[in-house]
């Protein structure tokens, strides 16, 4: 009687392809399923946004150079929404699963760190682009939006949300609890994206705080953003590009290692 042929282990080569895209899948569809939530409600509160400043200008056309402001605006709302979305998923995913105890189902599996990292960036990308793409489409309905460069566009997009992601991730993995968690919304990511020339321009306020505004990374995301849609700056683009990717580069590096380390991860 011949024996029953035992399962083989299945080889894992240098990138684990179908534990990464599963990740991913699963990132995706959990905010998918909350679409409400996770979708509508932001491209809401964006709305509520660019109508407070329509409302105020009471039909004034006012100009930012050569734009109207309402034009002008538009993108840093988008940006806005793309940013704090691609934060807020990487963070609360990580943050639930520590809170709830189910991280070890991720953490068992034959993932590296660096494919776990790049998961959770990926699908906080995915939501920040979806989110941006109805906003804008949104938005579109009251203002005619311009297109200068796509290339700046998706650019400045992808490298924004890979920034929050990361530092939703970095922060999720830090935090022990959900008020841990809103110390660093309240007092990093809200201020500096107030503060980032999204409802201004950087030419138009005093020398000194325009200094500081050039120390704030998340200006240069808006700026290159913005330039995007209507061709034009209140920085240099080449410094904005350098900028992102390190920044980028430094908190991939330092959430690869926290995931690698078992930081916070494992007891």
């Amino acid at each position: 009687m011949s024996q029953p042929t035992l399962p083989m282990p299945r080889a894992v080569g240098a990138v684990n392809w179908i534990g990464l895209a599963t990740l991913i899948r699963k990132e995706v569809h959990r905010f998918l399923k909350v679409w409400v939530q996770t979708i509508a409600a932001p491209v809401v509160t964006t709305l509520l946004f660019y109508a407070v400043f329509a409302l105020a200008l009471g039909g004034v056309v006012r100009m930012v150079g050569d734009v109207p402001f309402l034009l002008f605006l538009a993108p840093g709302l988008i940006m806005m929404a793309i940013a704090q979305n691609a934060f807020a998923n990487s963070s609360s995913s990580v943050l639930v699963a520590k809170v709830q105890g189910n991280i070890v189902d991720v953490l068992m599996p034959p993932i590296s760190a660096l494919e776990l990292t790049a998961a959770y960036v990926i699908g906080g990308v995915v939501r920040g682009a979806i989110v941006g793409l109805v906003t804008a489409l949104a938005i579109a309905l009251f203002i005619p939006l311009q297109l200068h460069s796509i290339g700046f566009i998706l650019f400045h997009g992808v490298a924004a949300a890979s920034l929050l992601a990361l530092l939703g991730l970095i922060g999720g993995i830090w935090a022990d609890k959900f008020d841990h968690m809103a110390v660093v919304t309240n007092f990093i990511v809200t201020p500096l994206s107030f503060l980032s020339g999204t409802f201004y321009s950087i030419d138009s306020v005093p020398p000194a705080f325009r200094f500081i505004a050039h120390l704030n990374p998340f200006f240069y995301f808006i700026d290159g953003f913005r330039y995007g849609f209507i061709g034009q700056t209140d920085g240099t683009l080449v410094t904005g590009i350098l900028v992102m990717l390190g920044i980028n580069l430094i908190l991939g590096f330092v959430a690869w290692r926290m995931i690698n380390k078992g930081y916070k991860l494992k007891a």
